[in-house]
């Protein structure tokens, strides 16, 4: 089992755990129905600020879930939580941990893409480079297409608008599409 946990002075930024559990043959129901109680369990806990599951890529691979927390503080109160152990209380045995990162700040959007999710985190710096790269052309877009009908809105109200729609364009489109063309260049072999 792998672990990457950082504790070097990063209070503050988001955490992200992403673990790998490889599943009995036959019991994939079951532990999805676990899975997805598990994730609800998280994301009703404050601090919570998404979570995730993804399939195997292929028979016999582990599954994957995402839990991102706005800071270290609340993840490490999720992992203490009554919530969090009795899902575990009811976990049939039929799947178990076989990979898991604790991720700060920018590794862990970078960590939930297909291209990130088996290899360690890229250099901040590249990191950095590669979310110029995705959302430069979002901003561009946004600017010279919405913000002219935008003009007559207040700055906040401009704003309130834009985060969002370049946010949810950010992570769902372009960061995987930045990722996955820059995935050599990021996670060298």
């Amino acid at each position: 089992m792998g672990t990457d946990v950082r504790q070097d002075g990063h209070s503050g930024e988001e955490a992200t755990l992403f673990v790998a559990r490889r599943v009995d043959p036959g019991y994939e129901e079951q532990f999805e129905v676990w899975a997805r109680a598990i994730l609800r369990a998280a994301a009703d806990h404050p601090g919570n600020l998404g979570t995730g599951l993804l399939r195997p890529a292929g028979p016999g691979d582990p599954w994957h879930l995402l839990l991102h927390f706005q800071d270290a503080e609340s993840f490490q109160a999720w992992q203490d939580s009554p919530a969090r152990a009795a899902c575990f209380a009811k976990a049939d045995g039929h799947h178990v941990e076989v990979a898991r990162r604790e991720l700060l700040g920018m590794e862990g959007w970078f960590a939930t893409t297909a291209a990130g999710a088996r290899r360690t985190p890229a250099p901040r710096w590249k990191m950095a480079i590669a979310s110029t790269l995705a959302i430069a052309p979002l901003t561009t877009t946004a600017n010279f297409y919405l913000t002219p009908h935008l003009a007559t809105l207040p700055v906040l109200a401009r704003s309130l608008i834009l985060a969002p729609l370049i946010s949810t364009l950010m992570t769902y489109l372009a960061l995987p599409v930045a990722t996955r063309l820059l995935r050599r260049w990021l996670f060298p072999n």
